[in-house]
């Protein structure tokens, strides 16, 4: 059967990452010729920005582990910036939001700037003073939660209504849309201690509990949705494997939350509350921690069993980062309430495994930045 035109598996997840043309032929309205760079590559953002935030969590520490994640904050700070900038000028927002693959990366954006902010938060203050970095924090929190709730309003609404889908055409990049809330609640908990006490440090509290709802309950229905294209349909293959990895990231930014939002709730709710805010962490976070080591061995069988079939490289690699690290603060998470090595040691054979596969997919992104650069002289 000839692939339905917004399948999955039938169009490229970026506007590079696949010698196909993409389904929309208009140009933006800026005359500018169709749009190059895709909203997937704010992912490296993400995944750059985690691997320096999630060494402030580990439960274990390394000499010059900190100055280390400085430097990397530092990069994702710089990327999060050339990205913005070339993205909003070329004003490819509707070709993108238009099409029914690349829409569904509209949520990496709101979640590079949220990672930006907390690493600012954690980390920048070394370079640019305590006051400074929590201000840059709040403005790209606010600004990435506001993008994040139109994102997982706006792209569900146009799948409903514009978009038509074949059976199989679930993947792991219907989950983008719907995690910016969790990554939301999970770094606006950094927030609020800052708050005013009283009234506003109660609402943003309560408010990234919703954020937590929201996401989770949304990300749950995704993942059944991938799970049952998983088993009813062949595997997937080429640039839509990496993406199976986004599933764990979800779940760990799930636990993250769940952690850093207990850790400040005695600041905010009555204590018979913040109590039940540390036990939801603890049992609740064990629980979906679980769940995610499942998905973290699902998505490793089918990356392996890729690999050796030849996996070539797509900027959908960077999915392999993000989840990797919120994985790493998920298990951190459970780790600092427990004091358990059950959690210990995971956590940092997975930041390990973070490190090494962030330097081999920025290597090969830089590899592949700079063919594009040459690309287009030689050949238009």
């Amino acid at each position: 059967m000839t692939p339905h035109p917004s399948s999955a598996a039938s169009v490229p997840l970026t506007d590079d990452a696949d010698p196909r043309p993409p389904a929309p032929a208009r140009p933006p309205a800026n005359g500018a010729g169709r749009a190059l760079l895709g909203p997937s590559w704010f992912a490296a953002v993400m995944g750059t920005g985690i691997v320096a935030d999630a060494a402030v969590t580990l439960p274990r520490t390394f000499p010059g582990l900190q100055d280390a994640a400085t430097v990397v904050w530092a990069g994702a700070a710089l990327l999060l910036v050339v990205l913005a900038v070339g993205y909003l000028r070329q004003r490819g927002l509707g070709l993108h939001a238009a099409h029914p693959v690349q829409s569904q990366f509209l949520g990496a954006p709101p979640m590079a700037l949220m990672t930006v902010g907390a690493g600012t938060l954690l980390l920048g203050h070394r370079v640019i003073g305590a006051q400074a970095a929590l201000d840059v924090d709040w403005v790209l929190w606010s600004i990435g939660t506001a993008l994040g709730l139109v994102a997982v309003c706006t792209v569900p609404y146009l799948m409903v209504s514009r978009h038509r889908f074949e059976p199989d055409a679930a993947f792991g990049g219907w989950l983008m849309p719907v995690v910016p809330p969790l990554v939301s609640a999970a770094t606006g908990a950094l927030l609020i201690p800052h708050a005013s006490a009283g009234q506003p440090r109660e609402a943003l509290l309560l408010g990234c509990y919703a954020l937590f709802g929201l996401g989770l309950v949304a990300v749950l229905l995704v993942l059944a949705m991938i799970y049952s294209r998983l088993v009813h349909h062949p595997a997937p293959t080429g640039a839509l494997v990496p993406t199976v990895w986004i599933g764990l990231g979800a779940l760990g930014q799930a636990v993250t939350a769940l952690g850093a939002l207990a850790t400040v709730a005695p600041s905010a709710l009555p204590a018979l509350y913040a109590q039940g805010a540390e036990a939801l962490a603890l049992l609740g976070g064990v629980a979906l921690w679980g769940f995610a080591m499942l998905w973290l061995t699902l998505a490793a069988t089918l990356t392996v069993r890729a690999l050796r079939a030849g996996l070539p490289f797509a900027p959908t690699w960077w999915s392999f980062i993000f989840p990797l690290g919120a994985g790493v603060t998920g298990t951190s998470a459970l780790a600092a309430r427990t004091g358990s090595e059950l959690f210990i040691w995971p956590a940092v054979a997975l930041y390990i495994l973070l490190v090494l596969a962030w330097a081999v997919v920025a290597y090969r992104s830089l590899r592949h930045a700079a063919g594009q650069v040459r690309g287009p002289a030689g050949g238009q």
